[in-house]
């Protein structure tokens, strides 16, 4: 005796699978949403269907089960309507730093030719004021005033405040404006 595909013996079923999801669930959008999960876990575990048995019966015990396991995670969810909860839980995006060290690039590329070598040489080389000094062949203080200014005016280009914390993904971009922990000196 062959059997037809049980792929295409799922197919009758699905008007039934819908009526008791939607008697089930008293609504359509959630109803079709069950229907959908019975499906595509009934497809993915075709396998474990014993050809000649009753296919419906076996969808129809997915659909039950998805269904209850899916009460049995709405009592353990807490309800937040106004994302109280969900607002103190959340996590600032990856992308964010990326933007924030977009603009640092763009910042940093208008100083002067003497402020971003001075600001690279001591912040994101890590040399000394004296090693940067003597790279560049002139004296410390130069140095140092080079990267003061260089970090004056990327604090102003940026627009951050003495107590503004920077979010950069790039180690070398905090160390060339930022101090004693991540704050612009």
């Amino acid at each position: 005796m062959t059997h037809r595909d049980p792929r295409e013996e799922m197919l009758d079923h699905l008007p039934a699978l819908r009526a008791f999801a939607l008697s089930l669930t008293r609504n359509g959008a959630t109803a079709d949403d069950m229907v959908q999960d019975t499906v595509v876990k009934a497809w993915t575990n075709m396998e474990k269907f014993k050809v000649g048995t009753n296919m419906r019966a076996w969808l129809f015990t997915i659909l039950r089960n998805t269904y209850y396991s899916s009460r049995r995670k709405l009592n353990r969810e807490v309800a937040d309507p106004e994302g109280t909860m969900v607002a103190s839980l959340s996590v600032k995006p990856d992308h964010d730093g990326h933007m924030n060290l977009t603009d640092f690039k763009k910042a940093f590329e208008t100083l002067p030719d003497e402020q971003r070598e001075a600001l690279i040489l001591v912040g994101a080389s890590g040399h000394t004021y004296e090693e940067a000094a003597d790279i560049c062949g002139v004296a410390i203080g130069t140095i140092k005033s080079r990267a003061n200014r260089g970090r004056a005016r990327l604090t102003e280009l940026l627009q951050l405040d003495g107590d503004s914390p920077l979010e950069m993904t790039d180690n070398a971009t905090m160390a060339v404006v930022a101090g004693g922990g991540g704050v612009l000196r």
